[in-house]
């Protein structure tokens, strides 16, 4: 029987192995790309021009002839339906990859001569997909600066509207979170990535904001704590819920990979177009909602 113990261990463990073999695979294929190139200083000013741009994945095209301005110290919104293109520019404007065509420019100056790592400095990062590690609050909240304080982080959390439920967490900022921060709500994790991107204090705020999957509570707390991270700050969002960014400088709607229209809420509404559809199919909801708070009976027609 021992001499079979060998195979029954190394059958058991196959599936594990496999895992990590993919995993060294990936970690390979990363360490194997060529760096990005780029040696200039990001530029003081936080203006962000899309001139042009156009990208895809393998044979499929994502943006097509994009162009768009982001002032700086504004707030510009991205509008549209799902797999338009909007987190795609997102990633684009942080430099994660480069357009195929046409230029990425921050303060004037194309993106590709600018050294990813001072890029990267500049801008703070806010996405749907809130990934924290397994390690206490304060060292999640603290990847946004290595060097913060403790302080400084409690600062932060409490600007980003967290301090109080992790005060009610066993060890408080002390505690471990699981793998992913599974241990959290949807709105708690979202709220502590905003506390991180608080403590770095970049001056350029890339968010998609991810309300539309809250309860009330939460989204209310989550949004006083996005307007708190927003001020003062060149902010770029994607809005899930247009009543979110009616308040915006400037509202782009995209639209297979295509800038439909361009304004502000007033002015989107006056032309009719696209922005006002999906307006009113976001009022009829929220007004049928609110009639039917526990979900019963049938949504509206859409």
């Amino acid at each position: 029987t021992r001499a079979f113990e060998p195979l029954a261990v190394a059958l058991t463990s196959w599936p594990e192995l496999q895992r990590c073999a993919a995993a060294g695979r990936r970690i390979m294929s990363l360490l194997g790309e060529p760096e990005m190139p780029g040696e200039s200083d990001a530029p003081e000013e936080c203006s962000i021009s899309f001139d042009h741009v156009s990208f895809g994945y393998d044979d499929n095209e994502v943006l097509h002839n994009v162009s768009l301005d982001i002032r700086a110290g504004e707030l510009t919104a991205l509008v549209g339906p799902s797999g338009s293109g909007k987190s795609t520019i997102l990633r684009l404007a942080a430099r994660f990859w480069d357009p195929q065509a046409g230029h990425v420019l921050l303060g004037g100056l194309d993106e590709r001569s600018i050294n990813p790592e001072h890029l990267l400095s500049r801008v703070s990062i806010v996405f749907q997909d809130v990934y924290l590690f397994q390690d206490t609050i304060e060292a999640n909240i603290r990847y946004g600066r290595a060097n913060a304080t403790h302080e400084e982080v409690v600062q932060a959390a409490k600007a980003a509207r967290c301090h109080d439920f992790i005060m009610e967490l066993p060890n408080g900022y002390d505690t471990v979170i699981g793998e992913g921060g599974s241990t959290l709500s949807g709105g708690e994790r979202q709220r502590i990535s905003i506390a991180r991107a608080l403590l770095k204090d970049a001056p350029i705020v890339l968010l998609d904001e991810a309300t539309s999957a809250l309860d009330p509570e939460n989204e209310a707390e989550v949004q006083a704590a996005m307007g708190t991270l927003a001020q003062g700050r060149t902010v770029v969002a994607i809005a899930h819920r247009l009543r979110t960014v009616t308040r915006a400088n400037a509202i782009y709607v995209i639209d297979s990979g295509r800038v439909a229209e361009s304004g502000t809420h007033e002015s989107l509404l006056a032309k009719g177009g696209t922005y006002a559809k999906l307006w009113g199919l976001q009022t009829d909801l929220d007004a049928w909602r609110a009639k039917h708070p526990h979900g019963n009976g049938d949504t509206p027609a859409q």
